[in-house]
């Protein structure tokens, strides 16, 4: 009886100290073995893996792409802007024996190096670049964070800059900027335009100076545009030929309407009243009698 209490306890024991001496690894992860505080060189892969008992402690190290926020930072930029901008940090392990031997907690010495480094990247930039130009400010940031971790076996994949936000003075002071540059543009494309119509007018004129009949087609095309609007009222055009023939037909002397070139009245062109006595009596003024050359030069 005391015999199987005995063997029951060995197998007991046995069971117990074959289950302490395996480890399952995971796909994603590697185990660095440790035998009595000195690491092992070779890591253990994924799958089952047997270390000794009491002499061996295994840890386990994670492989995959690791996501790290970077909290908001406060800094100002190089011409003098107060900001808040956050980031965010992907890394990996590439070295695990390292990283469980050469620093204690990784993830938070990442973390720290990433806010410092954040800070200093925006006390060197301008608000443009922060802005406008954040592909290669992120390049700059993945350099200054991958430069201590790459002692510590890790590897920095990409940094990207999320948000930049800006005083609510600041936000109404690039309002009114981009607002006078939109203004500035569409000044400049009216005045092109201007320029452009004005050029095309010009040689218009010119090919209608030489074809008055273009003109015509032009007033025609004029009064087809107007009719199609369905307006109650139609206005048609004066034609420009009819006045240029009534400035030929008439003479310059009329159309200056100079007083000094229409001929005085003579007494012969005056008629005279008498009286009985056969005296003539000037009871009204004399009406002096246009020449008929003269009268048939005002009527066109």
């Amino acid at each position: 009886m005391i015999t199987i209490v005995v063997l029951i306890a060995v197998v007991a024991a046995a069971l117990a100290l074959v289950g302490s001496s395996v480890r399952i690894v995971t796909q994603y992860e590697r185990g660095i073995v440790f035998r009595f505080g000195r690491v092992l060189p070779e890591t253990r892969g994924p799958g089952l893996a047997l270390i000794a008992p009491v002499a061996d402690r295994l840890e386990k190290v994670n492989m995959q792409i690791v996501t790290l926020p970077v909290p908001s930072q406060d800094g100002i930029t190089r011409d003098n802007v107060t900001v808040r901008v956050d980031a965010v940090v992907y890394y990996r392990v590439v070295d695990p024996v390292r990283v469980a031997v050469d620093v204690q907690d990784y993830g938070s010495a990442i973390l720290q190096v990433a806010q410092a480094s954040l800070r200093s990247i925006i006390g060197k930039s301008e608000l443009d670049d922060l802005l406008s130009n954040r592909e290669r400010l992120n390049q700059g940031l993945e350099l200054m964070i991958d430069n201590p971790a790459v002692g510590w076996g890790v590897h920095i994949d990409r940094v990207e800059i999320k948000d930049v936000v800006l005083p609510d003075s600041m936000k109404r002071s690039m309002s009114r900027q981009a607002e006078a540059e939109r203004e500035r543009r569409s000044r400049v494309i009216t005045a092109e335009g201007e320029l452009q119509a004005s050029q095309k007018l010009a040689q218009a004129a010119e090919v209608m100076a030489e074809h008055p009949a273009a003109l015509q087609l032009r007033l025609l095309q004029t009064v087809v545009e107007v009719a199609a609007e369905k307006n109650s009222t139609l206005v048609l055009p004066f034609p420009v030929e009819l006045l240029r023939f009534l400035e030929r037909s008439t003479p310059a002397e009329a159309r200056s309407g100079d007083p000094a070139t229409v001929p005085e009245p003579t007494p012969a062109m005056t008629r005279p009243e008498t009286n009985g006595a056969g005296t003539a009596e000037s009871s009204a003024p004399a009406k002096p009698i246009v020449p008929a050359a003269t009268h048939a030069a005002v009527q066109p």
